[in-house]
């Protein structure tokens, strides 16, 4: 039987139920037994394997705490089923979107639109900026396939060992490198941390990205000026040479800048303000015709046929917006780079973000979540403090959960009604947890992104630390816009 004392309320954005019997500690138990199981889940078991499934299971263990606390306070198993039945279908946008990009990337990626964008942004290398433009072409690749772990495990490679012929510190380049890496995997609507954060704070996806570019395009350009002053100081031992990786890509595919106009033409349907999943779908249309067009041989290969017909069309397109693509090039260090998981290749995160609803959907029914954020704008009573309180919880479980996903899950579940009740708009959540949980997973030499980074790149964590200028200032700077009320979003769209 429910307690009288368990009430529901509606704030503009989300249901949220109040229950009076529940004090902070009982609250925050299913948190500190998600981090507990967490932590040693990911350090002493399955390490950079634990987003392939464990991870998900272990926030269901979370939400079987929260229900067990749920039971001894007299909150019912349908309040908390119907709770996260609600929460679930919050995400279905957020879903949908997902697989979209999963299909548009497999697109891009036979049509020649990555490889396009990574074949200019290879060519911007010279000796005196190699440091700056390593950063550059990282943000391009970065930008264009959505994920750091590509593009440090491709170019990234090729970049250190360029950097090491020149006589260049290896922390420095891996550095360049990583900060390049991240500011497109924050910033690329492909990425799946990009459409993480938005979906846990209940925002949208381009908002999320326009507003996110108030405090990332601040910190790239300050981290591009500190990276050209020490290249201008440093001697280089000659010019580097990535005609292989040129002529790779040159044979695998048919490079045109017209490519480009597919996504100028996202591009202009997101400034219209056109709805993110249309914009998204008719990009990936474009994207398949392109490719039928620029690259016949190679939708003829994914479709296991040796003449372009209607069927061999529909056949290689619709492989890659589904299933994994690959496109073999001569070059072994390009060949990672060049494939896409399709739609299938989104569902680790979906499945992801389902487990965290159903965490956060427990927490809720049981009045956890109203609890925690009761007492957190208790300690955080200015818009800053909320703003520090997000900052260290996302660099906590960064240091103890070891995982980006993680630090961008949990926070985003716990201050969301926090932000709400501050009257901030869910972008102001959003951006946080990116400039927060996202680029200093990398710092963290435990952290799955650390150990994965470094281990890729040769490059020891202590040694890049302080040359991954963008990913240490990002939570700086996001501090710093709170501190000054600098473009700090309201509920109802005005900024202060």
């Amino acid at each position: 039987m429910e307690s009288q004392d368990i009430k529901p309320r509606e704030p503009q954005y989300e249901h949220i139920v109040e229950n009076k019997e529940l004090n902070i500690w009982e609250a925050l138990m299913p948190v500190f037994a998600l981090v507990a199981m967490l932590f040693y889940n990911v350090f002493f078991v399955y390490g950079d394997d634990a987003l392939s499934g464990s991870n998900q299971f272990i926030l269901l263990l979370g939400a079987a705490v929260a229900a067990v606390v749920g039971f001894f306070n007299k909150v019912s198993y349908k309040q908390m089923l119907d709770e996260v039945a609600e929460n679930v279908k919050s995400t279905t946008g957020a879903l949908l979107i997902l697989l979209m990009v999963g299909a548009l990337a497999g697109t891009w990626l036979i049509s020649g639109i990555i490889p396009t964008m990574i074949y200019y942004g290879l060519q911007i290398l010279s000796p005196s900026i190699f440091l700056a433009a390593c950063v550059i072409i990282c943000a391009i690749i970065s930008i264009a396939t959505g994920s750091s772990w590509t593009t440090s495990a491709t170019v990234g490679i090729a970049l250190i060992g360029i950097g090491e012929t020149l006589g260049i510190s290896l922390g420095m380049t891996a550095g360049a490198v990583l900060s390049g890496a991240y500011f497109g995997d924050k910033m690329s609507p492909l990425s799946d941390t990009t459409n993480l954060a938005p979906a846990m704070a209940g925002g949208e996806l381009f908002d999320h990205i326009k507003y996110m570019a108030l405090t990332t395009i601040p910190t790239i350009v300050v981290t591009l000026i500190v990276f050209t002053i020490i290249g201008f100081n440093i001697d280089t031992n000659g010019t580097p040479d990535i005609s292989d990786k040129l002529t790779a890509i040159q044979s695998a595919f048919n490079i045109s800048p017209w490519l480009f106009l597919v996504p100028l033409a996202v591009i202009f349907m997101i400034v219209k303000k056109t709805s993110p999943l249309i914009a998204l779908l008719i990009g990936t249309l474009l994207g398949g015709l392109a490719a039928i067009i620029a690259q016949p041989d190679i939708v003829m290969k994914i479709a296991g046929t040796e003449s372009l017909t209607f069927h061999s069309a529909y056949k290689g397109v619709m492989d890659a917006m589904t299933v994994d693509t690959a496109v073999e090039t001569s070059s072994a260090e390009l060949n990672d780079l060049f494939t896409a998981g399709g739609m299938s290749g989104m569902l680790g995160t979906i499945w992801l973000i389902i487990c965290a609803m159903v965490f956060g959907g427990v927490m809720d029914a049981i009045g956890a979540l109203s609890r925690i954020s009761a007492a957190l704008l208790s300690l955080a009573s200015s818009t800053f403090g909320l703003f520090a309180s997000t900052v260290a919880s996302c660099l906590a479980l960064n240091v103890t959960a070891s995982d980006q996903y993680l630090a961008i899950v949990v926070p985003g579940k716990m201050f969301k009604k926090a932000y709400e009740d501050k009257g901030l708009a869910p972008e102001n959540l959003s951006r946080t947890l990116e400039d927060s949980g996202t680029v200093t997973s990398v710092l963290v030499p435990w952290n799955t992104c650390g150990a994965y980074q470094s281990g890729v790149l040769g490059v020891p964590v202590v040694d890049y630390f302080f040359f991954a200028i963008f990913n240490w200032l990002s939570p700086f700077m996001t501090l710093l816009f709170a501190a000054f009320n600098i473009k700090i979003k309201q509920l109802r769209g005005q900024l202060d």
